[in-house]
């Protein structure tokens, strides 16, 4: 795609640039925002690197056919909030003006170059802007290993030096200092005093002097530093553009496959995870009856949640159904003093992932004002008729600390981008725990966005990452549960990849009985594998035995199940309990869903479409997930997965 690169002089957004170039996008423009006064060397901005900005112009003449687009800051940083909305008077409107010039002038611009590392307040405001012209955020050093990310800059020949220091071990003598000559120096200061090797905590920022793609480069003709406070210092510059000996030069490198190849794509341990197992021919899904028969929306309430089930309508025409089905469940949600804004997480299952277009353009209707949708499930089953899609979901009832997550939006080489109306989690946070729910990650190239599928070990293993890295980024640590959608049935190679990737990446801690590997008709893009799950962590106060957190219905309960089941207990309060069951008997089904003691609860239970018609003809209460089979994490067949929280 053709983009505009945001550039503030520094080393982070013109080696962004070369990332952008190698993925074989377009450079078509530079934009720039720098300070009203134009003598100000310092704003000290939240979001914008302004030190420096009176060489930003020479950037034209060191790229002459890439035109440079300029705007003063008018506003400041009046929203502070991680979670941006347009503001009267911020710096992002301004922002919002300059790429809206651009784009008015290249009307074929699609991207836009963000070098953010880090910072989720320069990211969000970023994603806002570019969401709301219609672009997207390319942001390839989102999450990068600071380390390896500044080795890489000076590897690929990026002349960048200090113009400010404002951290411990770094003083004046430090200015003007190439990277490649600090490298060393920052890497025993990291060491020593926790300082980012990147700059990324405000520690050190730079200006290019030259890049591999630059036409001229810059050449210092004076300098001055300015001491800004006590532990502060600029430099002054005063340079010229010379032209360039191309033959020293160092290439910027083309956009060459091995950059997505699963080598870059899987690391550390995930890596390890494909040497042990062989790839093979997978086994694609039986046709599949379907059945005719009627579901009815059912409401469980637990003391911490509210659960939306089976939502279902019977038009005619998919949006129809799609739009009558979510405004049933807002009247549902607004009955129990709840919103939209409430909602953890939302389950869709669809006849026929064709219509998904169709069906997400109506949800997403219904988010429009929202920057953290719930996370999300979306899968192709068998539905029984008329119904073409079954939406299920989640609401949070007071009283929740905070409701937090993560919605990004840019691309980069940490894990696919968000590009549509769901957060790739949703964090519950109370007074003695936390809770995650995990959207659906598939075998997606994150740089790219192109789906591998060219063997199921290794798209499982990359969409595994994913969720891995999402579970990271929010920090909250146990799975409570995790499931994996798979299209055939090669259920062993689901179960090593996990069992590996619990034994080596999470150092066997004890979720690997936490699995459940479902088969469907279909999954999004035509994905092979789709990885989901809810995770927690939990604060046990120090007088409180955790042993004893179960509550007594619970512990009863689960332990006559154990006879019938095949059972997994995760207790994370004594009001949120998930009990994971895997059986054959259809009678021990129906004795569970009558028992008196689900009172209060939510069960949910997968299996086949015939078997929830029979359970759903005997009246019994429950999320019903239609799958062709389902299997444990062992690799077990089981005619029933329940999972019950109390």
């Amino acid at each position: 795609m053709k983009f505009v690169a945001l550039i503030s002089g520094g080393k982070d957004s013109f080696f962004n640039i070369i990332q952008c170039k190698r993925q074989g996008h377009v450079l078509v423009a530079l934009a720039n925002l720098h300070p009203q006064n134009e003598a100000q060397s310092e704003t000290d901005s939240f979001m914008f690197q302004t030190v420096g900005h009176d060489i930003v112009g020479y950037y034209a003449r060191c790229m002459p056919l890439i035109p440079l687009y300029r705007q003063a800051l008018s506003g400041g940083s009046t929203n502070v909030q991680l979670e941006y909305l347009p503001t009267p008077d911020d710096e992002i409107e301004d922002l919002y003006e300059l790429l809206a010039r651009v784009k008015d002038e290249h009307p074929d611009i699609e991207g836009v170059s963000c070098g953010a590392i880090l910072s989720h307040y320069q990211r969000t405001r970023v994603e806002n802007v570019c969401e709301r012209l219609g672009l997207t955020c390319l942001a390839y050093l989102w999450q990068r290993d600071q380390a390896e990310l500044m080795l890489e800059m000076c590897s690929l020949g990026l002349d960048a030096r200090l113009i400010k220091c404002a951290a411990i071990g770094l003083n004046e003598t430090h200015l003007g200092k190439l990277i490649t000559h600090m490298l060393p120096i920052l890497t025993k200061l990291n060491q020593m005093y926790d300082v980012h090797i990147c700059g990324e905590g405000g520690e050190f920022e730079t200006l290019v002097f030259d890049a591999p793609f630059f036409e001229n480069r810059l050449e210092i003709l004076d300098q001055e530093a300015v001491a800004h406070s006590s532990d502060c210092s600029y430099l002054k510059l005063l340079v010229k553009v010379v032209e360039k000996d191309h033959s020293d030069s160092v290439t910027e490198g083309s956009s060459k496959e091995d950059e997505n190849t699963i080598r870059k794509m899987l690391h550390g341990e995930f890596s390890a995870i494909l040497k042990g197992i062989k790839a093979e021919k997978a086994i694609s899904i039986p046709d599949v009856k379907e059945s005719s028969f009627s579901l009815s929306p059912t409401v469980f309430k637990t003391p911490l949640r509210l659960y939306i089930s089976n939502a279902v309508d019977a038009a005619l025409d998919v949006q129809t159904q799609t739009q009558n089905i979510m405004t049933h469940i807002t009247s549902i949600l607004r009955s129990n003093d709840a919103s939209i804004a409430d909602l953890q997480h939302v389950t869709i299952l669809v006849r026929d992932m064709g219509d998904f277009a169709k069906i997400n353009s109506v949800y997403a209707s219904f988010f429009a004002n929202t920057y953290l949708p719930p996370s999300r499930v979306c899968v192709q089953t068998t539905l029984p008729e008329p119904y073409c899609l079954q939406v299920s979901c989640i609401a949070l009832k007071p009283p929740v600390e905070t409701r937090h997550g993560i919605h990004i939006r840019s691309r980069s080489f940490w894990a696919p981008q968000n590009i549509g109306p769901y957060s790739q989690a949703i964090v519950e946070v109370r007074d003695s725990f936390k809770t995650a729910t995990l959207s659906g990650q598939i075998p997606l190239q994150p740089a790219n966005m192109l789906l591998f599928d060219k063997d199921l070990v290794t798209a499982a293993t990359l969409s595994l990452q994913h969720l891995y890295k999402v579970k990271s980024l929010i920090s909250v640590k146990q799975l409570a549960a995790a499931v994996c959608f798979v299209t055939t049935t090669s259920p062993h190679i689901v179960s090593q990849v996990w069992h590996d990737y619990v034994q080596e990446v999470e150092c066997g801690q004890d979720f690997v009985n936490r699995l459940i590997i479902a088969q469907v008709t279909g999954l999004p893009r035509n994905a092979p594998i789709e990885w989901a799950g809810l995770a927690f962590e939990k604060v046990v106060n120090m007088y409180e035995d955790e042993d004893e957190i179960e509550g007594p219905r619970l512990l009863s309960l689960a332990t006559e199940q154990k006879e019938k089941f095949k059972t997994n207990i995760v207790s994370v309060n004594e009001n949120f309990n998930l009990v994971k069951m895997m059986g054959n008997d259809i009678n021990a089904v129906i004795d569970f869903l009558r028992s008196p003691a689900l009172g209060n609860s939510h069960v949910s239970v997968m299996t086949t479409l015939s078997n929830i018609h029979k359970l759903v003809a005997l009246g019994l209460p429950a999320e019903w997930i239609p799958v062709v089979r389902v299997w444990d994490s062992d690799c077990e067949e089981y005619e029933y997965a329940i999972t019950w929280v109390a």
